[in-house]
């Protein structure tokens, strides 16, 4: 799906085969995140406070460069065109740790949060209460 050698209508069709498939996982969520650890990586891209910056799915798939932020934005619009994931509320939250000064940014989905870990999902729950809230968005298609 991300092969830079291939057309942006190959990339977009690869897409479309890669929810089919997802859709039919037992773990949809994970099946979405790696995936997205195969994408091509660059320092920055986008800036995850200004939204007016955040590509559109399409041209997150026509750009092919993912920086942690668009990984997640990438996973986010992949499950919200998933037929399972259609009826649920995606958010993106912009944390800090007061322990450690490290930002977050994270997924929420149903019960569940993307990218505390980086290689999985976890529960709501598993967020330590020392995270302080700085961005919140609602994000839908």
């Amino acid at each position: 799906m991300f092969d830079s050698c291939v057309s942006f209508e190959q990339r977009l069709s690869r897409w479309t085969e890669r929810r089919q498939k997802i859709a039919l996982s037992e773990d949809p969520i994970q099946a979405t995140i790696d995936c997205y650890s195969q994408a091509p990586e660059v320092s920055i891209h986008t800036d995850p406070y200004d939204r007016n910056t955040w590509p559109t799915p399409w041209e997150l798939i026509q750009e092919n460069q993912y920086c942690d932020f668009c990984r997640l934005l990438g996973i986010c619009y992949t499950l919200q065109l998933t037929d399972c994931f259609s009826d649920e509320q995606f958010e993106i939250h912009i944390q800090r740790s007061r322990e450690t000064g490290e930002i977050f940014y994270l997924l929420y989905v149903s019960d569940r949060v993307v990218g505390y870990t980086g290689d999985t999902h976890v529960a709501k729950s598993d967020i330590p209460d020392d995270h302080d809230l700085q961005h919140r968005y609602t994000v839908s298609l």
